[in-house]
């Protein structure tokens, strides 16, 4: 068995939890996918608009769709062995232990400050063991070398950390995605069991 055979096997018994669907969310999923994570759990209770396709996985044609729909239509279609199940709900405090009990690592893709503190908190409380990653701090454009990751017990963050207006300075593809990447290469490091 080659290596990448062997990483392939180990990940596809492994489960990745994702809340939201947006520009960090389908694009860690996608990487996920692809790296052969055998099975994704996504929530999120948006639809895709056009604005969106700037940086999320999404196609002109799935404009107006529910995101987990078009999102899991699209991970289907890099490996239809892959078990995607796309959860269109606002996660909540009710609902979020359902979603992510039985993944191995979550992955925090929400959009607003409030939304990720809370999500933060809830889950540091509920499941202290299980890895939370999350994303801030990915606005504009160049300085790549600002991205970085910090930890704290299971909790880490991917980004530059700071906090800027959206409407001074938009969210772009490129730090999107590369904070995304950095999502999903430390889920893959955490899955495979290696220390970040």
């Amino acid at each position: 068995m080659t290596v990448i055979q062997n990483i392939t096997s180990h990940l596809s018994v492994k489960k990745a939890g994702i809340a939201g669907a947006g520009g960090l969310g389908s694009n860690v999923a996608a990487a996920l996918v692809r790296s052969g994570v055998g099975h994704i759990v996504i929530a999120d209770y948006d639809a895709v608009t056009e604005s969106n396709l700037n940086r999320q996985f999404y196609f002109e044609d799935q404009v107006g769709r529910l995101k987990v729909e078009a999102l899991r239509e699209n991970l289907l279609r890099i490996n239809s062995r892959t078990n995607v199940e796309a959860r269109s709900c606002k996660i909540t405090a009710r609902n979020a232990q359902s979603l992510f009990n039985s993944c191995d690592v979550v992955i925090e893709a929400l959009d607003s400050a409030k939304e990720k503190k809370w999500f933060a908190e809830w889950m540091i409380a509920h499941f202290p063991f299980k890895p939370l990653i999350m994303g801030s701090g990915m606005a504009g454009y160049g300085s790549p070398e600002t991205l970085r990751v910090q930890r704290s017990g299971n909790l880490y963050i991917c980004g530059d950390q700071k906090e800027t207006d959206e409407k001074l300075v938009p969210l772009l593809a490129p730090r999107v995605i590369m904070v995304a990447m950095m999502q999903a290469n430390l889920a893959l490091q955490l899955l495979l069991k290696e220390k970040p």
